[in-house]
């Protein structure tokens, strides 16, 4: 039980970082003068914002609602972030939840 409390901090915690690390790679992308990565890395962000009420209805239904939008942020954090390629769906929803 205090593997699984630990494991959702760790990624509430790394979630925001995710999203963050987006934002800056996008900021640093503008400034290279890449314009390309500096779309794809706001579109990055936008998809996990998006996915917010669909991973609200995720835990609310105990993981019985799985929305497109939702699956595409959990696909793509899981593209990103190590750590979140251990995680379960449930964790993940959550996780953004919490941003």
């Amino acid at each position: 039980m205090i593997r699984i409390a630990s494991a959702c901090l760790l990624l509430a915690l790394s979630v925001p970082a995710l999203a963050s690390s987006f934002a800056g790679s996008s900021a640093g992308a503008s400034s290279a003068g890449s314009s390309a990565s500096s779309g794809s890395s706001s579109g990055d962000d936008k998809v996990v914002r998006q996915a917010r009420d669909e991973a609200a209805s995720f835990v609310a239904s105990e993981g019985r609602i799985r929305g497109a939008r939702l699956e595409a942020a959990l696909r793509q954090l899981r593209e990103r972030d190590p750590a979140a390629r251990e995680a379960s769906d449930m964790q993940l929803a959550q996780a953004i939840l919490a941003l």
